[in-house]
């Protein structure tokens, strides 16, 4: 029964090894592995190397194998020759190596001898911008119409907004019966609402209330500024045919800056 045992791990040994890979031929650059290796002694490691070795081994597994080691071993030719692994080994525990068998691998080159370096691409004319780059292009384009359409409509907009959130002046108010009786249109009532607008605001603004109507109204008269558009009203009111060519805007530039609150309730 022990007999059978031996005979079948035997076996098992002997198809593992048949089917092991063993290569020592690679080419630059290219991973190679060395599996099931067994090698006398005592426990191997890799040798310290630089970048200028050219060879790079890794021992990727190793098992017990009766007073010797298996090994599983990964080696990259970094140039071509014929290179022995042995050399890029160490025994852990110090020992020499020098009853290790030869492990020759060789490296070829793909390159032409004359190559060393890698050769620069031929140049090519840029590719037309289809597709995706035509779609984000295109994309870019109408994301930059749409900001200055919101920068230049919206401030437009809030220019005109707050245009009709501010109050209304004296100007604003006094506009439509100045207008009118400058083309000769007003009616009575019109007149008389423009002079009671004028007289009520300058005989508070001149502190004239406390003068009789007439007084008051020939204060107004003369005063330089406010008796402007109350002589050019009588004007109006007693010339039959006033005329044309009123400047409507500039009679009413001293009520521009005055809230039209300034007369509501008189």
């Amino acid at each position: 029964m022990r007999l059978q045992r031996l005979v079948l791990a035997a076996a098992l040994a002997l198809a593992a090894a048949a089917h092991a890979q063993d290569d020592r031929e690679s080419t630059v650059g290219m991973r190679r592995t060395i599996e099931e290796l067994a090698l006398p002694g005592t426990e191997l490691a890799v040798k310290r190397t630089t970048y200028e070795s050219p060879i790079a081994l890794r021992i990727a597994a190793v098992r017990p194998h009766g007073s010797a080691f298996r090994y599983d071993l990964e080696w990259t030719g970094l140039e071509a020759g014929t290179f022995d692994l042995r050399d890029y080994l160490v025994r852990k525990d110090g020992s020499a190596v020098g009853d290790l068998p030869a492990i020759e691998v060789r490296v070829t080159a793909v390159l032409p001898a004359d190559v060393s370096e890698p050769l620069d691409p031929a140049p090519e004319r840029p590719a037309v911008a289809t597709g995706y780059t035509t779609t984000m292009i295109v994309a870019g384009v109408i994301w930059i119409l749409g900001l200055l359409a919101i920068l230049f409509v919206g401030r437009r907009r809030r220019e005109a907004a707050a245009e009709l959130a501010a109050p209304p002046t004296l100007a604003d108010r006094l506009r439509p019966f100045v207008a009118s009786a400058a083309s000769g249109t007003a009616t009575d009532a019109e007149k008389a609402e423009l002079e009671r607008l004028l007289v009520a605001f300058w005989r508070e603004r001149l502190e004239l209330q406390d003068l009789k109507a007439d007084r008051a109204l020939a204060k107004i008269r003369e005063h330089g500024e406010a008796g402007h558009l109350l002589r050019q009203l009588e004007a109006w009111l007693h010339i039959p045919h006033p005329p044309q060519a009123v400047d409507v805007e500039a009679l009413l530039r001293p009520y521009r800056d005055i809230a039209a609150s300034a007369v509501e309730g008189r």
